[in-house]
């Protein structure tokens, strides 16, 4: 044989091993990313509102837009968690919600803490039946997770009421349980934290100082509300806060290589619950690459500006306008100092997305007089009645920016020739006031419901309203921008609930 003819062969040969090599290397990646897809659960997005924050609207085409991500952390002790958190069986309950703001330039963001015991309206949401509920207000932000008593718990009513409480759009909802803690923990070797004192509580021990905790004992330390601090809820969330700034540290020193997050997708995705748009393990590799150029000291946590209630005992108000500032802030993708990134078209810009066509507006009537504090503040559910896109939405809008503070949407239903406002009689001043807004509605009194609903019908011709400066967002309103000031500096209510992610975790030992 001659040497040309080896070398060929030789040449082959290594050809066919390369060969083989990587389609084994492709394969059993293949086979890891099909084990891992198979480990991801996702919820309905059937249970996700009709009536919806729009999406925001970049600078310029082909532009990047902030992204939301809804964070839940589940109490639920199914599925072997009983093991980890203790307690029975039974209906799963959001003890954390984070709403985490990545910003369009992916250099900063921001995750703000929902206290659980923070008293809102919960939009109408979907049952397993099928149906769906009436809206209800004054109630805890976590009974959102309970609607339909699933121990796996409704992510998507806990989003919507996220949307209608915000005006932000949530793009991806991920829920945790306790095993997802306890194994992503042990996937990246530990996080470190401080304990400020000995704890020795319901079942719970840790001891005082810097430790590097793992597997259930950091289960333990983000559970645990008695024995640290003034054991309150809102200490436990400034402690979660500390904890996932140490965590967020030590995934970024490892790096955000496959080699790297594969592990700790593996880890996580045993104990998932995402919407269906990050239902594969790429999709979630890919969203956590999407953040790795953010230094740590760009990301900040925050705490809603809350008061505790003067209305229920034991529960939480969130502090208006302070709570509105914020969500503006985030709506507008600016910097919690009211700094712009300038990523996104000018918010009183018109959209260039087609919408529904609609009747042509008319002017919305000034409130003729003033009304009392509670009619003002009596619950209105706006219910889209003809099916149009947005029309609850503007609807909503013109109500609110007549005064009206407890504003929500309920589910679309469509067929109404129109527009109905019932209302109860304790309310009947609220409703005789919003009846200029819909002329030709017609008003009903109707005991014992809650609040006032007013039906769209199809001879409602919505107003370019915009909402009051510094107003929450109105679900399916067109944002156009408010037109009062924005803070130069951070809101003093909201720097005193924020705290660095690069924040030594032995500071501010005070929090719960």
């Amino acid at each position: 044989m001659s040497s040309s003819s080896r070398r060929r062969r030789v040449i082959r040969t290594v050809i066919g091993l390369a060969a083989v090599l990587v389609l084994s290397v492709a394969g059993a990646g293949a086979w890891f990313y099909h084990r891992l897809d198979t480990n991801i659960t996702t919820f309905d997005a059937g249970g996700v509102a009709t009536e919806r924050p729009p999406a925001p609207v970049p600078a310029a085409p082909g532009a990047s837009v902030p992204v939301n991500v809804l964070l839940l952390g589940s109490d639920t002790r199914n599925d072997g968690n009983a093991d980890l958190g203790g307690g029975d069986e039974g209906v799963g309950h959001s003890d954390t919600a984070i709403l985490l703001h990545v910003y369009a330039d992916r250099k900063h963001a921001v995750g703000v803490s929902i206290p659980r015991d923070a008293l809102v309206t919960i939009p109408s949401c979907r049952l397993p039946s099928g149906d769906w509920t009436r809206p209800r207000t004054g109630q805890m932000f976590n009974e959102a997770f309970t609607i339909g008593e699933s121990a796996q718990g409704n992510p998507a009513c806990t989003q919507n009421t996220v949307e209608a409480l915000t005006g932000l759009r949530m793009d991806h909802t991920i829920v945790v349980d306790f095993k997802g803690v306890a194994a992503m923990t042990e996937a990246i070797n530990g996080v470190d934290v401080c304990v400020p004192n000995d704890v020795n509580s319901h079942n719970i021990k840790l001891k005082k100082g810097p430790q590097k905790i793992s597997g259930p004992p950091a289960v333990d330390y983000l559970r645990a509300r008695y024995g640290f601090g003034d054991n309150s809820d809102i200490g436990r969330m400034k402690r979660q806060q500390a904890f996932l700034s140490s965590m967020i540290r030590k995934i970024q020193s490892q790096g955000f290589s496959l080699p790297t997050l594969l592990p700790l997708a593996d880890a996580a995705t045993r104990s998932l619950t995402v919407d269906e748009g990050l239902g594969t393990a790429m999709k979630l590799v890919d969203f956590a690459q999407s953040m790795q150029q953010i230094k740590l000291s760009d990301i900040t946590f925050v705490t809603a500006p809350w008061r505790f209630s003067t209305v229920q005992s034991g529960r939480i108000d969130l502090v208006h306008p302070d709570v509105d500032t914020l969500w503006r802030l985030l709506r507008e993708d600016r910097t919690l100092d009211g700094q712009t990134t300038g990523e996104l078209t000018d918010p009183a810009s018109p959209s260039t997305e087609p919408t529904a066509s609609a009747p042509s507006p008319t002017a919305v009537p000034p409130a003729a007089v003033p009304l009392a504090a509670d009619q003002l503040a009596a619950p209105v559910t706006v219910v889209n009645g003809v099916g149009t896109d947005g029309l609850a939405g503007r609807g909503a809008a013109a109500i609110r920016a007549q005064g009206f503070q407890n504003v929500s949407l309920g589910q679309t239903t469509g067929g109404r020739l129109r527009t109905e406002i019932a209302y109860d009689p304790l309310f009947k001043a609220a409703a005789e006031q919003l009846a200029p807004l819909f002329p030709g509605s017609r008003t009903v009194e109707e005991p014992g419901s809650e609040g006032v609903a007013v039906t769209l019908g199809r001879d409602y011709r919505p107003a370019d309203a915009v909402p009051s400066p510094g107003a929450p967002g109105i679900p399916g309103a067109p944002f156009a921008a408010p037109t009062g000031p924005l803070p130069t500096d951070i809101p003093s209510a909201i720097a005193q609930n924020s705290r660095n992610a690069d924040t030594d975790p032995c500071a501010n030992l005070t929090f719960g």
